[in-house]
């Protein structure tokens, strides 16, 4: 069993026991979080939402709070002397998909 939930301004494809990293919900490590936005449940056959599955979620555990890796911002501008360089680490929180509930 499957499904596809929105989070963060994106949309996963999970299923039991998988761990992914969205972004921070601000949650402690540890404990449970449940998503309520899911737009599709595929086991046998598939059931779409429109947009969203009535009383749907998919439960989920903390694992870790953290930052991703640094990516480097670079402009510049030829025959001008401008150059500025910025770095950024987005914040995440990955997590463990325990139970699907349709």
């Amino acid at each position: 069993m499957y499904a596809i939930i929105a989070t963060g301004g994106k949309q996963y494809k999970v299923a039991v026991g998988d761990v992914i990293k969205v972004e921070k919900l601000g949650a402690e490590e540890g404990s449970q979080v449940t998503f309520d936005k899911v737009l599709l449940i595929g086991e046998d056959g598939v059931t779409v939402g429109n947009p969203y599955l009535e009383g749907a979620s998919v439960k989920a555990t903390v694992t870790k709070n953290g930052k991703a890796r640094k990516v480097i911002v670079y402009k510049y501008k030829r025959k001008t002397g401008y150059h500025k360089k910025n770095g950024h680490r987005q914040l995440f929180t990955e997590v463990k998909i325990d139970e699907i509930c349709k």
